[in-house]
Parts: structure tokens; C-alpha cells; sequence
């Protein structure tokens, strides 16, 4: 994998509308499948409503996102209806999200967010376009990044370093059990295996996941057995590998 953009003979009125250009041809180029492997990802049409590439193998679909600094707690995205309606949907697409040096012309960061870790909670719904706007009353939405669990950002470049293909082949694989659950499951999954995270601990106690109880509760106001819910996720999280029950209410982070 070469990180260096190949220069275009086409002149676009901005820096931006290049550097769109030079990723979309660096993906094309360079980019397997993290889903299964395969060795290139293909370009689709453009002016798709939501996804860029397919892999040709496994046929799941991507969005590339790209900017010069760093992505931030919000990503915006594409129509908010769109969006929803394709959560479930076997074409919704996965997030190639990059960082580039434009002066240098290279690819500083790329990472994955799978398509499972999208749920209606982290896509927020943007205000309508106002009515003197060329589409007015057009609605977008973002992304909630900061929403999105560390597992669920897969790097595939860091600092300008090439993470090894098969890390990333194994990053992904881990969080694929996600992707055969319904979206109000995946919910649940994710935003317990975020208070996981938040706790920044190899070994923790259910006493101490209790404390999110309340966090919970705002987000599932009509639920009225947090507990007993947060203590499934948990077994979901043990039986798929990413967990460890070491009894008395105690567990351990794997990997």
C-alpha cells in the first residue's frame, strides 16, 4: 500500500473538490474489503444517494468521508430519512472516514466504522434547510462519532503508518457478531459496551456498570428494568468473545 495521492490532470474550482478526487482514486486503488478481505474495492456511479464503493466478493458498501483535519464528535451525513430507513437494510453502507495532508498529498488516517454500530441514537436528525436555501426543507443528518464505541473504529492507517491487513481483518471480525442482531438489540449492545469503555479498566464489577444506570434510563425512558438489561448485554458481550466472567459480579476486557 502506497499512502501517496496519484496527481489528476482535471481542474476543479477547489482544494476540496481535488482532494475528493485524489481519495476516491486512492480507495479504488488500494483499499480491500475489511468485511472479508478481498483485495479491491469498487467505485459506484457517482451521485448515489448513500454509499461510494461495494466489494464485489462480500457486497457490502461504503462511504468515504474525507477531510484535512481530524474528525470531530459529529460527522454530517446524507438525508435523515434516507439514513434511517437503511439501518436494517442489507445495502446500509459502512464508513470509510480519512485524513489527508493536502500539501503533501498523502493519507494520514483511515479508519472503518462498521455498518452494525449505526443505530438510530447516533444519527441526529439536522434542522430543515431553510426556505430560501436551493433545497429548502431538505433534511440532513450527523453522525454522532461520539457515540461510537473504540471497537467500532477500526484503523487501517494511523499517523501515517499502514496498520497490518490481517489486525484489521481480526479488529473487524470481532464486532461482526453485532450485525445479525436487530437495530433496538444493537442499541442496548452498544450503549452498555460503552459504559464498558468509559470505565477505562481491565477488570470491573457489576456494582461499578450500575453506576451508568441513570445515563441509561434518558436514553430508554420507558424501560423500567435497566439492571437486568445491562446484565444481558453483558452475557452478550461474554459469549461473543469480548468479555470474561470471572464470577461474584466481576469481569474482564479480552483482547
Amino acid at each position: 500500500m502506497e499512502l501517496g495521492f496519484e496527481e489528476t490532470q482535471a481542474a476543479y474550482d477547489s482544494g476540496s473538490q481535488t482532494a475528493r478526487v485524489w481519495s476516491e482514486k486512492w480507495v479504488a486503488r488500494w483499499m480491500y474489503c475489511p468485511n472479508c478481505g478481498n483485495s479491491q474495492l469498487n467505485q459506484f456511479p457517482a451521485n448515489l444517494p448513500v454509499a461510494d464503493f461495494y466489494c464485489a466478493s462480500c457486497n457490502d458498501q461504503f462511504e468515504l468521508k474525507c477531510q484535512k483535519k481530524k474528525f470531530g464528535k459529529k460527522l454530517a451525513n446524507g438525508a435523515y430519512t434516507t439514513k434511517i430507513e437503511r439501518l436494517n437494510s442489507d445495502t446500509s453502507p459502512n464508513l470509510i472516514l480519512m485524513n489527508y495532508d493536502k500539501d503533501a498529498a498523502v493519507v494520514r488516517n483511515i479508519f472503518f466504522v462498521p455498518k452494525h454500530f449505526f443505530v438510530p441514537s447516533i444519527v441526529e436528525k439536522r434542522n430543515p434547510l431553510a426556505s430560501t436555501a436551493r433545497r429548502a426543507g431538505w433534511v440532513g443528518s450527523n453522525i454522532l462519532l461520539n457515540r461510537i464505541p473504540e471497537i467500532g473504529r477500526i484503523y487501517g492507517v494511523k499517523d501515517g503508518h499502514e496498520i497490518p491487513k490481517e489486525f484489521v481483518l481480526s479488529k473487524w471480525k470481532k464486532t461482526v457478531f453485532m450485525r445479525n442482531k436487530e437495530v433496538d438489540a444493537r442499541g442496548w449492545l452498544l450503549e452498555v459496551l460503552g459504559c464498558v469503555e468509559r470505565l477505562n479498566k481491565p477488570e470491573f464489577s457489576l456494582q461499578e456498570i450500575y453506576q451508568f444506570e441513570n445515563i441509561l434510563r434518558q436514553t430508554y425512558p420507558n424501560n423500567q428494568n435497566i439492571r437486568p438489561k445491562i446484565r444481558q448485554q453483558l452475557q452478550v458481550l461474554r459469549d461473543n468473545g469480548y468479555l470474561e466472567f470471572l464470577g461474584n459480579g466481576d469481569y474482564r476486557v479480552l483482547g
